[in-house]
């Protein structure tokens, strides 16, 4: 941007698996092995019932629907997501796990269609299909020109950061790495001679310290460092203590963004010494609309975090939120009635920033109905 600030994108879960799959040009086998379901179809039988039809084949557009025009017009600095899912032919179930999700590779297409600049994979669903799935996975990725952060043939991979470079020698560092609380089995994690994720046992004063480590490690001035963590549970907006403190120590070590991810909704959001932190950013895109049970949580409502910081200092100038909406696995703006609702949750949820209706508080922008978050000191 001409005043010297960068924006970065940042969204929740993107699961284009199991039923987004099977929507796509190329959809994989649909078997499933889970308890109620074993056709991945059924999902989308199940969004059609809950919304309306769904044309098959999807164009690999589809999924990311209005959201591509969004980050279009902002042009990010960087753009990152959580890809939760494994890409891959194989048919090794990893053992013990409820759900699995894979997308075929010959539908990356999809994947490169929203254009992300890193692609964080330290999630619990990634090696879904085993180290063989993961390591078609990476290669399918870097085959297609994507980077990632968070898996790799073994933990020195697994832990490189993504890095983008911007205008002036800058640039974005994505530091990806992912903890039991959010489904992660330890034997995931990757070792001198085995790959996996990059893997944190908990929000340990030792993980913060290993993690801020790499930071210090890599970073150099107008760098921006990005902590991209899958933690937490699904349902419900009750932050852990320890988790807070993880974050804090964070950002004390050089951490200049804390991207939470893993439930299937928001969760509260703060200013911590003018950094921002996204306890839980919420899914993106996924199959779930047909699903049922916890309709409070609003999870249909997807939003869209554009953080603009001044790269010098990493503090936070203005969080802009998109909401967005799941409806026939495609994103589509958010009515005025739940655009509204979103912005309550997050003036109910932001610590650090103006309240709504504060004089410069979160204003609406554009006819996406975005509201803007900033800071309360500024």
């Amino acid at each position: 941007m001409d005043d010297g600030s960068v924006t970065l994108s940042l969204c929740g879960d993107v699961m284009l698996g199991r039923g987004v799959d099977q929507i796509l040009p190329h959809p994989g086998d649909p078997a499933l092995r889970e308890g109620y379901v074993r056709d991945a179809r059924v999902y989308v039988e199940l969004a059609e019932e809950a919304n309306g039809p769904i044309p098959r084949p999807v164009g690999f557009s589809w999924p990311w629907g209005e959201a591509r025009a969004v980050l279009d017009a902002v042009a990010p600095g960087a753009w990152v997501i959580n890809l939760e899912t494994s890409i891959t032919r194989h048919d090794t179930y990893a053992p013990g796990r409820g759900i699995h999700y894979r997308m075929h590779p010959a539908n990356l297409p999809a994947l490169a269609a929203g254009r992300p600049d890193v692609c964080v994979l330290a999630n619990n669903h990634v090696l879904d299909f085993g180290p063989d799935g993961l390591a078609e996975t990476l290669a399918t990725l870097a085959g297609g020109g994507l980077r990632t952060a968070g898996a790799g043939g073994d933990a020195e991979a697994a832990t490189r950061p993504g890095i983008v470079p911007l205008d002036g020698g800058r640039r974005v560092l994505v530091f990806s790495f992912g903890m039991p609380s959010s489904g992660i089995p330890r034997t995931w994690a990757a070792t001198a001679r085995r790959g996996g994720v990059a893997f944190a046992a908990g929000p340990t004063d030792v993980a913060a310290a290993e993690v801020i480590e790499r930071v210090r490690r890599a970073k150099w001035p107008g760098d921006v460092a990005v902590a991209s963590v899958h933690w937490g549970s699904n349902w419900g907006y009750e932050v852990s203590r320890e988790q807070i403190a993880f974050a804090h120590a964070l950002v004390n070590g050089g951490v200049d963004v804390v991207h939470g991810h893993s439930s299937h909704h928001p969760r509260p959001l703060e200013l911590y010494r003018g950094k921002l932190i996204l306890h839980g950013c919420g899914d993106f895109i996924d199959d779930y609309e047909g699903i049922t049970g916890f309709e409070r949580y609003r999870d249909d409502l997807r939003p869209l975090y554009l953080a603009t910081l001044d790269p010098d200092t990493g503090r936070l100038h203005a969080l802009r939120i998109v909401p967005l909406q799941a409806r026939r696995m495609r994103l589509r703006h958010a009515s005025s009635a739940d655009r509204q609702w979103l912005r309550a949750l997050f003036d109910e949820m932001a610590e650090g920033f103006r309240p709504c209706g504060a004089a410069g508080g979160p204003d609406d922008a554009g006819a996406e109905g975005a509201f803007t978050l900033r800071p309360a000191a500024s």
